[in-house]
Formats: structure tokens, C-alpha cells, sequence
């Protein structure tokens, strides 16, 4: 039989040395991790502009490398402040949304993300982001080059319910509804788009609302009306130069 002496030791060079096999799994899977986090937001971005891109696949098909390619031939990235001025020096991908919503308004930062196709079609992707029942929501909405149109929208959540609020990421049909929606109506007056418990009523500006999901559904609406108009001061300057 061991000593009491013994037996702790045993299990302290044992706690020891898990703690190192730990530490250094940790630290040989964190480059993966991250490359595998950017590639996972990327696809994300595309998914925004699914329908356009080249070659018929979903982002969902893509590979890596293919996503990667769209990335580095097919698409410029933008930072701006919230007066619509480009930041210089900055990464699109370096902006934290979860990080810039603790931020005063005035002093957040934007990332945008501009797709061009084979065809020569722009798109511009604006991020957003809200809360749900839960927890966070985010998405991408991405915009024709009329700047009023929505090109298509791809959403995703921290903890929503499956089945309920989740099907704002789950169910292929619920951002399927945006495209062609407008976020501007004939005066030019800043409308956003509403997602509509108990079914759309104006088919320009609202979509149907997800079956007992209310919460998430109107965290959807404020996520979008207050996330889409931080980007107004920049499409602004868009428009002044076409």
C-alpha cells in the first residue's frame, strides 16, 4: 500500500502534467482556431450575396480556398467611422461588432464589404448587430447599387431556440425573404424593414415574422432599423457622387 506522501505526489506530477498537455494543445490549435473563425465569418459575409455569386454554388458549398479566392479577388473591404468616413490603416475584419457596441455611438467603427461578380455587378455588405431573447443577434445585409434594394441577408445568433428564435439562422427561408425589399421608400424617406408578426402587410418593407418567436423577431426589426441607418452618413456620399 502507498503512502499518503506518495500518493500526492502522484497525483500532482499527474494534474501537472495534463495541465501541460493541455496547455500545449492550446496553444497548437489557436492558429487553426482563428483561421477557422475568419473562414467561418467569411462565408457568413457571402452568404449575404449568395444568389450573385459566380458559378452557381451557396456559400455553403464553397471550400476554404474558395472562399478565400472570392475574398481576395471579388471583394474590397472597408472601415468607417459614424460620420461615413473611411478609417485608414484598418482591416474590415479586425472590427469586433460585440466589442463596438460597448463603445459610445459616435465613437464606433463599421466594417463594410463591397462584392463585385464576374458580371461587374456591386454589392455592399453593412454589418449589424442586436440582441434576441436570449442573447446577441447579428447578421449581414447586403444592398444593390441602387443603395435601396436588398441584395440578400444571411443572420446568426449566441443562444436562440432551436426551433423558435434560431430559425433566423436555421431556416434558408427566413432570410430568403429580404431580397428585393427595400429599405428607402418613394419619397426616399429611411424605412428599414420589418419583420411583421402575423405575416407581412406592405410587401416592399416588411417580411413574415417567425411562429412564436416575437422576441427574436423584434430584436431582428431594431437590429436592422438601427443597424442599417449607421451606414446612411456613407451611402449618403455614394449617392452624392453618382
Amino acid at each position: 500500500m502507498h503512502s499518503t506522501s506518495y500518493i500526492i505526489r502522484f497525483v500532482l506530477i499527474m494534474t501537472t502534467l495534463a495541465a501541460l498537455i493541455l496547455a500545449s494543445m492550446n496553444t497548437f490549435l489557436a492558429e487553426k482556431h482563428t483561421q477557422n473563425e475568419k473562414i467561418y465569418n467569411k462565408r457568413a459575409i457571402l452568404a449575404a450575396v449568395g444568389q450573385h455569386l459566380d458559378g452557381g454554388k451557396s456559400p455553403e458549398d464553397l471550400t476554404d480556398q474558395e472562399v478565400e479566392t472570392i475574398f481576395s479577388s471579388n471583394i474590397k473591404s472597408y472601415v468607417l467611422d459614424m460620420k461615413g468616413n473611411i478609417v485608414e490603416g484598418r482591416d474590415a475584419e479586425s472590427v469586433d461588432m460585440a466589442k463596438e457596441r460597448k463603445k459610445p455611438e459616435p465613437e464606433r467603427l463599421l466594417p463594410l464589404y463591397v462584392f463585385t461578380n464576374g458580371q461587374g455587378a456591386s454589392y455592399y455588405i453593412l454589418s449589424i448587430r442586436g440582441n434576441g431573447l436570449w442573447d446577441e443577434i447579428w447578421g449581414a445585409v447586403s444592398l444593390e447599387e441602387d443603395l435601396r434594394t436588398v441584395a440578400g441577408a444571411s443572420f446568426d445568433h449566441k443562444g436562440e431556440t432551436p426551433g423558435l428564435g434560431a430559425e433566423i439562422k436555421d431556416n434558408p427561408g427566413f432570410p430568403s425573404q429580404f431580397i428585393g425589399k427595400t429599405i428607402y421608400n418613394e419619397a426616399g424617406e429611411y424605412t428599414s424593414v420589418v419583420v411583421r408578426k402575423g405575416g407581412a402587410v406592405d410587401k416592399t418593407h416588411e417580411v413574415d415574422g417567425i411562429s412564436g418567436a416575437t422576441v427574436t423577431s423584434d430584436g431582428v426589426t431594431e437590429m436592422l432599423q438601427r443597424g442599417l441607418r449607421y451606414y446612411e452618413p456613407y451611402l449618403n456620399t455614394l449617392k452624392t457622387k453618382s
